[in-house]
């Protein structure tokens, strides 16, 4: 039988633009090697006309950041009816908005960092908390526009108040947990592993550190005690459901390990994990037993709509 016609979307407009075009080469590649006919489509603001014209089985969505992660093109894809990967659109448009998707994990009893929304003109004069804390856009991805308030620091980060700030007026405050990072994928209804992020030459895991090869190790499986371990499972699986997320998920986690049992916090989800060479997902899968090609072709599989 005729393996599926699967049109994998990248690049498109956002800041994580390529990133996007190095998961999609990626995951293009990799399908085509499991047999599928493959098409790939950098996306533009014709995509619907380029999707009705090319009538694709499946969309594998690699797209990342605003307009690929957010609910937009998902909605698009509905609207086509194309059966699509990754989640749909609540659960992205949710999981995008990191102070919402906060209030839902909080209510379903996942622990979270103190934090709070403002407009980024607001906190220049005064530090909004005490330090140390993180400013962080409320809906961006791959770090970008993250900045950490250090201890002793007189003033809040002043690039808040330039014009070469590109990511929207409402960011996040959100208080700094020391330790260790920490992220747990869930692929469908079942969790895989817990793998520890170190940042080489980083003081925390940047955009550089999570795309330059070489600027971080990722331990998989996280040396981290028996009953954290499983309880970073439970949370993540618990936070996929109450996002309501389809597919393939990623949760991030600070933990604070310097006494007792520790400071654990849940910081996000990520509903469209990065899928490049150096990406997280797939090692945690690989340890799990499951080659690059198979994860793909599950996904592939699992596409839908009203997902």
């Amino acid at each position: 039988m005729a393996k599926k016609h699967v049109a994998v979307l990248m690049g498109g407009f956002s800041s994580e633009r390529p990133v996007s075009l190095a998961s999609g080469a990626a995951c293009a590649d990799a399908l085509e090697a499991e047999g599928y006919r493959v098409t790939r489509v950098d996306v533009t603001r014709e995509v619907s006309d380029v999707l009705a014209a090319l009538k694709p089985d499946v969309v594998f969505n690699a797209l990342h950041g605003p307009f690929g992660e957010d609910g937009t093109i998902q909605g698009i894809l509905e609207y086509l009816a194309i059966p699509y990967t990754h989640s749909g659109v609540l659960a992205s448009a949710l999981a995008m908005d990191k102070d919402l998707a906060k209030i839902v994990g909080s209510a379903a009893g996942i622990p979270v960092a103190k934090s709070m929304v403002a407009s980024r003109f607001d906190i220049l004069g005064e530090h909004p908390m005490e330090p140390p804390y993180v400013v962080k856009p409320v809906a961006e991805g791959s770090s970008f526009g993250v900045v950490i308030v250090r201890e002793g620091q007189s003033h809040p980060p002043q690039i808040l108040g330039s014009s070469d700030w590109r990511y929207g007026d409402r960011v996040m405050v959100e208080r700094y947990v020391h330790g260790r990072e920490l992220t747990c994928a869930v692929m469908g209804e079942e969790v895989l592993g817990v793998c520890e992020i170190v940042p080489v030459g980083h003081a925390f895991y940047d955009y550089d550190s999570k795309y330059v090869p070489g600027g971080s190790k990722h331990e998989c499986p996280a040396k981290i005690s028996p009953n954290i371990y499983q309880k970073i499972q439970t949370l993540s699986l618990k936070a996929h459901k109450a996002i309501g997320c389809r597919g393939v998920s990623r949760s991030d986690f600070r933990f604070d390990d310097r006494s007792g049992e520790g400071d654990l916090v849940w910081l996000e989800i990520n509903t469209q994990p990065g899928m490049t060479p150096t990406s997280l997902v797939p090692d945690i899968a690989a340890h799990a037993g499951l080659g690059f090609g198979e994860l793909l072709s599950w996904m592939v599989e699992d596409a839908s709509c009203s997902r």
